[in-house]
């Protein structure tokens, strides 16, 4: 240690490396603070760096205890230059985990990527407040209330992940109650439901018998999708590890059910057909595996099929619709039965709480008259209400 005067030392460490060091005592200790290295900082500099913490010791302050706060302060200052973007990758990052719907993570990115980006993306999140915040939701409010719902959601879970990492403070703008509630009309205000096109049950025989003489892997997996009213993300990658034969019973994996439960499908003896058939003509984990083995069919080609044999525009999950009516209109099977069919969620927390089965024995008969009811009405036979509460 090489003393100049006032504190100030040069410091040559055995490497020889050369250093400014202001030494000073404080609460009877001794504080070594580096100024600079020599290669940077010439003598008339660190005098000076030297100086200015002799000022600071004069007025009751630790020149270190300064430099980190400033230190502390210049990262403060960068974390809240943390754009929304960034955070909200941040956000998805630590909860994907928990999002076991694949579809669902897809949408989390694609909803973001879509609408909320292009306005907030870049802004750094300590800026958004509620103007910019309804700057992307009102303009989706009027045409698709749904979505601009869950981006309004997803925003401000976004916005709640930043504030907990001290990116931002203060109320979250993209808060509904009490807040965005006052600017928007409610939802039943500015559009109504808009139901998936379904086909009349009337139809269902035709409409099968179509399907049946498509020889495409898209119309055997529709045929399977009416025959067992799946939807069709929980349809066209099933896969063959999930049916059993023996049991007749098709169990679909909570990660693709809507309600995050598994769920058991019976088996009737039409779609066992359809399996059967799918297993001599291709090789693949898949059911019904698109062109090349490796990836299922697609859920386009499969609602292409649907509306080729329908002549109108309807949607695979329409379908299940067109089940519902006829079990409704057409059978005295308890609406709990077709409810349970649908893998339905239950809304009354009483009625879930004593439902604990999952009415697997009444489902079995109710899917079995479906496919009679599909192939009785395809030949031009008898229609007749079916099915008793047994």
């Amino acid at each position: 240690m090489y003393a100049d005067g006032g504190g100030l030392y040069l410091r040559v460490a055995k490497g020889g490396s050369k250093q400014w060091i202001f030494r000073y005592v404080t609460n009877g200790g001794l504080r070594d603070m580096g100024i600079g290295p020599v290669h940077t900082l010439g003598l008339a500099a660190a005098r000076e760096r030297a100086r200015q913490a002799r000022e600071l010791r004069l007025n009751g302050n630790d020149p270190i205890e300064q430099k980190r706060a400033q230190r502390a302060a210049a990262v403060l200052e960068a974390a809240k230059a943390m754009t929304f973007k960034q955070c909200a990758e941040g956000y998805i990052k630590d909860n994907e985990v928990k999002w076991t719907n694949a579809k669902h993570r897809y949408e989390w990115g694609a909803t973001l990527s879509r609408y909320v980006y292009p306005v907030l993306g870049d802004l750094p999140v300590a800026a958004i407040d509620t103007p910019l915040v309804l700057k992307v939701v009102k303009p989706l409010w009027e045409r698709a209330p749904e979505t601009a719902s869950r981006v309004r959601g997803r925003i401000e879970n976004v916005l709640g992940w930043a504030t907990v990492h001290y990116y931002r403070t203060g109320d979250n703008p993209a808060r509904w109650r009490g807040l965005l509630e006052h600017a928007l009309p409610s939802r039943d205000k500015v559009a109504k439901v808009k139901h998936h096109a379904a086909l009349p049950y009337v139809q269902a025989g035709s409409f099968m018998a179509k399907v049946r003489q498509d020889t495409r892997v898209a119309a055997r997996c529709l045929e399977f999708i009416v025959l067992t009213i799946a939807r069709v993300g929980e349809a066209n990658v099933a896969t063959w590890a999930e049916i059993d034969f023996v049991n007749r019973v098709w169990t679909v994996p909570a990660e693709r059910m809507k309600a995050d439960k598994e769920h058991r499908v019976p088996l009737s003896d039409a779609t066992i057909k359809v399996l059967k058939a799918m297993r001599l003509i291709r090789h693949s984990d898949y059911i019904f595996p698109g062109q090349r083995n490796a990836h299922a069919v697609g859920a386009n080609s499969v609602l292409r099929v649907a509306k080729e044999a329908a002549r109108i525009d309807i949607t695979t999950h329409g379908l299940r619709s067109t089940f519902r009516d006829w079990a409704a209109e057409r059978t005295s099977f308890p609406r709990e039965v077709a409810e349970m069919a649908l893998a339905h969620a239950i809304p009354n927390a009483v009625e879930a709480a004593y439902r604990r089965g999952d009415l697997f024995e009444k489902r079995r008969r109710l899917m079995d008259s479906w496919a009679e009811f599909c192939a009785r009405s395809a030949t031009g036979g008898k229609v007749v209400a079916i099915g008793r509460a047994k």
